[in-house]
C-alpha cells in the first residue's frame, strides 16, 4: 500500500497500516518530512500479531506526487494509493494519473470539498469499470472513496463539547444517534437502547475517567462489551445505541430562513411609534377637513396629503377653517421630513450590519467558545449549528475560511488574537458552558485553555493537539490541576487515520466513533467470505470487545445502494433492519453493518480467502 501526503496524517496513517492491519507500507512524503514513522505510545487495543516480521516503512521522497514519483513508489503494483496533500488540486490531479497508471488501484483520496469529492468518485469508478470492460478483471477490486480529516474529526470534537449529558456523536455519514449515559445513579436502572457500544472509564469515584493518562493500571473503555459485563460495570457510564434517524434541518434551508429580517429589526420602536402618531394625525386633520368643509371624505383625504406634502396652492380665497387646517397639514408634514431620513437611515445600518459579523449579546450564557475557524473549526461550527447548540466563534484572520459560513448563520464572531487580554472575555467565556479550541497552533490552542481556565475554572475544555503524545501530556497536567472541571486533549490525525486505514482495505466507509481515547470504527460488509458470520446467528456472530453485527441491508443484492452511507437521506426509502432479532441467521448474501475494534476489523478483514475485503465484492 502507498500513502502520499505532506502532514502528520499520512505518517500515522502508515503507521496504523503496518502496526494493525499488518500491511507493507510505501511512504511518500517531502523531504522536509522524512524520516522513519514510528507508533509511539498506542492507544489503541493490543496489536493483532507482532510487527518484527513486518517490514518496516519504506520512506520515499518527493516534493509533489508527479508520474515519475508514484511509478517510484511503485503505484503501478500497489493494491491501495491514499493521497492525503492538504491541497485539494494536488489530491485530484494525483488521482487521475494513479488511476491511468493503474485501472485496479484501490483510491482513498483527502479532500475538504465535498462536491468536488463526491464528482470525483463517480470520475474515477467509471473510469474503473471502463477499463474492465476491455478484459482486465483486475480493476473489478477498484474503488474509489473520498474523505475529509475534517468531517471525520468533527463529530468526536462536538460530542467533547456539549454539555448534555445524552449528547449526540454523529459519525461520518453514518446514520445513527450514540448518547452517552452518565454512572446511573443508586436503584435507578438504564435505559440500554438497541445495544451498548462501550463502558466509560468514568466512575462514581473520578466522574470524568481516566481518558489520555498513560498511568500504570489506568482502566480504558471498553469497547463492544458483552451482557455480562454491561451487568457488572455498576459505577461505569456507558455508550448506547439509541436511535437511527438523520440529523436536523439542512443548513442551506437554515441560512436562507434568516435573510429575511423582520419589520421590527429593521425599523426601531421609536420611530415606528412616531410614524404612528404621524398617520393618527393625518387621518384626524382628513376627517375634520370633512366635517367642517363641504368636501367629501376621498376629497379631504386628498387635500390633506396635498397640503402634507406642501404640493397645494395656499388657501387665500378659502374660509379661514380651510387655511387653518392647512396650516395644520403643513405642520405634520415638517414633522413627516425628519421621519422618513431617520427611517431610511435605519434601514441602511440594518441592511448593512446584515453582512456584517454579530457580536455576542450581553445575557448571553450557556454556549460553546469556538477559537479557530479553520477548514477543523468550520466543519465543527456546522455540526453544532445542526444541534441548536449556541455558539461564540473567536477568530484572528478576517478572511478565515470559516467566517462567510459564522456569517451566513448568524452566529456571533469575535474578531482578535485569542491570547491577547479581553478577547475571551468578549466572547463572554465567563458565562459558557464549553470551550472547543481548535486553532491550527498546539501553543495557542493550550494558552487559550490556560487563559479561560483562569478565569472559569470549572469550565468544560476540549482542546485540539497535533501530536498524539504532547495531547496525552497536556491531558494528564491540565487533569491535575483541575480535578473538578472536564478536560479532553483531541488529535485529529488520531481521530482520523483509522477512517482512512478501513478505507484502504477496500472496505465501505460509513465513518467512525470517539470513544474516549479509542475508535471504534463502522463498516458495510458482505457476509460472504467470513466464516466468523456466515451461517451463524445474529447472537453467535458477536465478538465482544472486536465486532458486532447492528444492521442487515434489506434491499436485494441487484437493488442495493452502492453506498450504504447515503441510504434513506431522501426520507423515501430505509433498507437498513437496525433492531436485529439475535436469533436471524446470517446468510452468504447478506450485506450487514458491523461496529468494530480496529483489532477487530482488520482480523475480519485479514480472514478473507482471497486476502481482500468481502466488502468489495459486488453491492
Amino acid at each position: 500500500m502507498v500513502v502520499c501526503g505532506d502532514d502528520g496524517l499520512a505518517r500515522r496513517l502508515a503507521v496504523e497500516l503496518r502496526e494493525v492491519y499488518r500491511r507493507r507500507v510505501v511512504l511518500m512524503v517531502p523531504a522536509e518530512e522524512a524520516g522513519e514513522p514510528t507508533a509511539g505510545r498506542s492507544t489503541a487495543e493490543p496489536h493483532i500479531v507482532s510487527s518484527a516480521a513486518i517490514p518496516p516503512v519504506q520512506v520515499e521522497t518527493a516534493p509533489s506526487p508527479t508520474t515519475a514519483a508514484l511509478l517510484r513508489a511503485g503505484v503501478d503494483g500497489a493494491s491501495s494509493l491514499a493521497l492525503l496533500y492538504e491541497d485539494d488540486e494536488t489530491n485530484l490531479r494525483a488521482a487521475l494519473t494513479a488511476r491511468r497508471l493503474n485501472p485496479g488501484l484501490r483510491l482513498v483520496v483527502r479532500m475538504y470539498n465535498r462536491k468536488l469529492g463526491h464528482h470525483l468518485e463517480e470520475l474515477l469508478d467509471q473510469a474503473a469499470l471502463v477499463a474492465a470492460s476491455g478484459g482486465d478483471r483486475t480493476v473489478l477490486d477498484a474503488s474509489t472513496t473520498v474523505l475529509s480529516d475534517a468531517d471525520t474529526a468533527a463529530p468526536a470534537l462536538v460530542a467533547t463539547a456539549v454539555a448534555d449529558t445524552h449528547r449526540i456523536v454523529q459519525a461520518d455519514g453514518l446514520l445513527l444517534r450514540a448518547a452517552e449515559r452518565p454512572v446511573p445513579r443508586r436503584g435507578e436502572i438504564p435505559d440500554p437502547g438497541l445495544c451498548t457500544l462501550a463502558l466509560l472509564s468514568s466512575t462514581t469515584s473520578d466522574p470524568v475517567g481516566s481518558e489520555g493518562s498513560d498511568a500504570s493500571g489506568a482502566r480504558g473503555p471498553e469497547l463492544l462489551p458483552d451482557d455480562r459485563a454491561v451487568q457488572g460495570s455498576a459505577g461505569r457510564g456507558t455508550v448506547v445505541l439509541e436511535a437511527v434517524r438523520r440529523a436536523g434541518p439542512a443548513l442551506p434551508q437554515r441560512r436562507l430562513a434568516r435573510r429575511g429580517a423582520p419589520l421590527g429589526e429593521v425599523f426601531s420602536a421609536r420611530l415606528r411609534w412616531s410614524l404612528a402618531g404621524i398617520v393618527a394625525a393625518v387621518l384626524a386633520l382628513t376627517a375634520t377637513t370633512a366635517a367642517l368643509t363641504d368636501a367629501d371624505p376621498v376629497h379631504a383625504a386628498y387635500l390633506t396629503l396635498l397640503d402634507l406634502f406642501s404640493i397645494n396652492d395656499p388657501a387665500l380665497e378659502d374660509s379661514s377653517t380651510r387655511q387653518v387646517l392647512q396650516l395644520l397639514s403643513g405642520l405634520v408634514g415638517l414633522a413627516l421630513l425628519p421621519l422618513l431620513v431617520a427611517g431610511g437611515l435605519e434601514a441602511l445600518g440594518t441592511f448593512r450590519a446584515t453582512g456584517a459579523l454579530r457580536r455576542p449579546p450581553q445575557g448571553l450564557s450557556g454556549h460553546i467558545v469556538l477559537l479557530g475557524l479553520g477548514k477543523i473549526g468550520a466543519r465543527v461550527l456546522t455540526r453544532l449549528r445542526e444541534l441548536d447548540i449556541p455558539v461564540v466563534c473567536v477568530e484572528q484572520d478576517p478572511d478565515a475560511r470559516g467566517i462567510p459560513l459564522a456569517r451566513d448563520l448568524g452566529v456571533p464572531v469575535v474578531l482578535g488574537d485569542v491570547t491577547e487580554d479581553g478577547v475571551l472575555d468578549a466572547a463572554r467565556v465567563h458565562r459558557a458552558e464549553a470551550l472547543l479550541a481548535l486553532t491550527s497552533s498546539d501553543t495557542t490552542n493550550l494558552e487559550a485553555t490556560l487563559a479561560a481556565r483562569s478565569i472559569k475554572n470549572d469550565l468544560r475544555v476540549a482542546l485540539r493537539l497535533y501530536d498524539d503524545d504532547f495531547a496525552a501530556a497536556v491531558y494528564r497536567t491540565l487533569r491535575s490541576a483541575h480535578p473538578n472541571a472536564v478536560t479532553r486533549s483531541r488529535s485529529v490525525t488520531h481521530l482520523a487515520a483509522p477512517a482512512f486505514a478501513g478505507a484502504m482495505m477496500g472496505r465501505q466507509v460509513l465513518g467512525a466513533i470517539s470513544v474516549e481515547r479509542k475508535v471504534l470504527l463502522f463498516a458495510a460488509l458482505l457476509v460472504a467470505g467470513h466464516p466468523e458470520l456466515e451461517g451463524r446467528t445474529v447472537a453467535e456472530a458477536f465478538r465482544p470487545g472486536a465486532w458486532r453485527v447492528l444492521a442487515l441491508d434489506t434491499a436485494g443484492p441487484e437493488s442495493r445502494s452502492p453506498d450504504l452511507a447515503n441510504t434513506g437521506h431522501d426520507g423515501d426509502h430505509q433498507s437498513l433492519l437496525w433492531d436485529l432479532h439475535p436469533g436471524h441467521v446470517l446468510h452468504p448474501a447478506d450485506r450487514v453493518v458491523v461496529a468494530a475494534t480496529r483489532r477487530g476489523l482488520a482480523e475480519l478483514l485479514g480472514d478473507s480467502p482471497d486476502g481482500r475485503s468481502a466488502a468489495t465484492g459486488p453491492p
